[in-house]
């Protein structure tokens, strides 16, 4: 009786310690996953030199030139040991580093703005765990003289950046509300999806209407009518951001990226709710486009059987899970083409996940097509099916060729 007496004060002491440890662990990992969510590894690791998770040295190519991302592990000299959560929040919400100075708004504080204190500093206690590296110091961003002035981003913030946290709809739904808060805070979908102006701004009417981002157009993801992926499910958009892949297309290049690295880590009720919020997004009816002349068409279309059809199929439905459907397709119908031709220069790559792990990639025709042929390929395939986009000109595809394969 004396021996259960001991170890029960014993427990009665220790157990507020359990309590507080068990506290911290749940905070840390709140903190991995936001971070996860936010794939700040997709930008802050420098992925093609192998470089250490959060080290920093990633080159974000921008319109106005290179920006290089700095290390955001707790080392003292090189990283953000030396912050504090109070700086932590300043910069995620504010667009301030810790000497004051502004950050560049390729570091997405426009949209990282929206989110609560509580999950800001979760991630910092996250990152306070990751072992510090030393990197090297990042050097100031390739930009124009004008633009290298940080107090400039002062008056790029009165125009462009809407601070604040995210404010629930109390008309729509706890699922919606989650969707919405994931799309446009720690996700930053709009970074890609939605188009800027000549400052690097988002355009408030084309919110995820589409944008451009290192020589890619990133499609419409409004996802109700007449959006960009109207034609898709709510498990279909859950599918592709598990998998990066589902009965229309799969994920590559820079989402492919976001899929491997954020959306796959996701839960499924988060995924659900960004496709419900997504399935919410209604568009305008966009009028068809002249298509392209009829000695065109028939040129892309003898094109298209030769070259594509084997994988694609004659009438564009392709292969689910393996070869994207082209009737349809969001990228076929966008107003931007650059990266329908990107990827019939280049190729490409569908990333692999833990649900789809084989890279199945399509191959490139830079060597095989000129550009009068691919700009009939093109043309053809904007316009063929249900596709109802314009045509596009040779000059379209040799100042994407000379930029991309010089």
């Amino acid at each position: 009786m004396r021996s259960l007496t001991l170890t029960a004060a014993v427990f009665g002491l220790l157990a507020p310690v359990a309590v507080a440890q068990e506290l911290v662990l749940s905070q840390i990992e709140r903190g991995r996953y936001l971070t996860t969510a936010a794939n700040c590894a997709g930008c802050h690791t420098d992925h093609a030199n192998d470089g250490p998770p959060f080290g920093g040295g990633y080159a974000l190519e921008t319109p106005f030139g290179a920006i290089v991302s700095p290390n955001i592990t707790f080392d003292h000299a090189t990283g953000i040991g030396s912050w504090s959560p109070d700086d932590f929040w300043a910069a995620l919400h504010e667009g301030v580093r810790k000497d004051g100075a502004q950050l560049y708004p390729a570091m997405p504080y426009p949209y990282f703005t929206r989110m609560p204190r509580e999950d800001v500093d979760a991630i910092y206690d996250y990152l306070s765990t990751i072992e510090p590296v030393t990197a090297e110091i990042v050097p100031e961003a390739d930009l124009p003289a004008v633009l290298r002035i940080r107090a400039a981003v002062r008056g790029w913030n009165l125009l462009h950046f809407d601070q604040g946290v995210f404010t629930p709809d109390p008309d729509r739904s706890p699922e919606w509300n989650r969707g919405a808060y994931l799309v446009q805070g720690p996700l930053h979908c709009g970074g890609c999806h939605t188009g800027k102006n000549l400052l690097g701004g988002d355009q408030a009417n084309e919110y995820l209407r589409g944008g451009m981002l290192e020589n890619w157009h990133a499609p419409s993801i409004r996802g109700g009518a007449n959006g960009g992926i109207a034609h898709w499910s709510a498990g279909e958009i859950v599918t592709f951001l598990k998998a990066g892949r589902n009965r229309h297309t799969g994920a590559m290049s820079r989402m492919g990226e976001v899929v491997a690295l954020s959306t796959q880590h996701l839960t499924d009720d988060d995924l659900v709710a960004i496709a419900t919020y997504l399935l919410s997004l209604d568009d305008e009816e966009r009028a068809p486009a002249e298509g392209a002349s009829e000695p065109r068409t028939a040129a892309g279309a003898a094109i298209y059987f030769d070259n594509c059809a084997a994988c694609h199929k004659t009438d564009g439905s392709g292969v689910p899970h393996m070869f994207a459907v082209l009737d349809g397709s969001n990228k076929l119908n966008a107003d931007d083409p650059t990266t329908v031709i990107r990827i019939i220069l280049e190729g490409a790559q569908a990333r692999p996940t833990a649900a789809r792990p084989t890279p199945f990639s399509m191959p490139a025709y830079h060597w095989k097509l000129d550009d009068d042929e691919i700009a009939d390929l093109v043309s053809y395939l904007r316009s063929a099916w249900s596709n109802r986009a314009g045509p596009v000109s040779s000059a379209d595809v040799a100042d994407l060729r000379e930029l991309l394969l010089k």
